[in-house]
């Protein structure tokens, strides 16, 4: 399984990739194998507010729907138009591709309440 350093990570499975007042947004490589075969992805519209937690995105396959949850709150200042074309990107690519949108002006705080690659691994093998 893949599980990138420098990455946080969510109990619901995703990820987040800060860059100064940015913060990307995906599924972790286990949340895509559970999934299957991604066939759909309705993703938030840019401009939205989200809070830490909030359901933001909806993420169907082949086997069930599936809510992606914010992991930081800010504002959605992007979305991954390669997405809407190919919701398989999510299953190829989960860390690269596959990213789903992009907050912007998450709290330091926030990230506290994330797991690092070492707790996100313990936190699998439950």
């Amino acid at each position: 399984m893949n599980i990138p350093e420098g990455l946080f990570y969510t109990k619901t499975h995703e990820w987040a990739r800060r860059d100064g007042r940015e913060t990307c947004v995906g599924i972790t490589d286990h949340a895509q194998s559970e999934l299957s075969d991604v066939v759909f992805i309705e993703l938030p519209k840019a401009g939205r507010l989200v809070k830490q937690e909030d359901p933001t995105a909806v993420i169907e396959s082949v086997k069930a729907a599936y809510d992606i949850f914010a992991p930081v709150s800010g504002k959605v200042i992007r979305v991954n138009p390669e997405i809407e074309k190919d919701p398989a990107l999510v299953n190829k690519d989960p860390y690269g591709k596959g990213w789903l949108f992009v907050i912007e002006g998450a709290e330091e705080g926030d990230f506290k309440h994330l797991m690092d690659k070492g707790s996100y691994e313990v936190f699998l093998k439950r």
